[in-house]
């Protein structure tokens, strides 16, 4: 048997300590779970992806679409830069 050390921020330690109990396991066992699962599967048992740029985001894209409608109904309000600088809340 062979011990490895990890670590931890503190309190991730005490939140998955917090989340182990109440599923009625101890870290050790916890790791021993992951580990056992990903060597039966040959890979990391959940998706590891890099953060979408905010600006092709989902509901960024849901919201430029519907922008994209409403420009293409004719639902839209055009002011000038005069017209924007007096309605500037002083």
């Amino acid at each position: 048997m062979t011990t490895v050390s990890i670590r931890l921020d503190d309190d991730m330690k005490q939140q998955l300590d917090i989340m182990c109990d109440e599923m009625g396991m101890n870290l050790t066992t916890f790791f021993m779970i992951y580990a056992k699962k990903a060597l039966r599967d040959r890979r990391i048992p959940f998706d590891i992806t890099a953060p979408v740029e905010p600006f092709y985001s989902e509901s960024n894209m849901a919201q430029l679409a519907k922008a994209e409608q409403q420009v293409k109904a004719g639902n839209v309000v055009v002011k000038t830069m005069e017209e924007l600088e007096a309605m500037e809340v002083e």
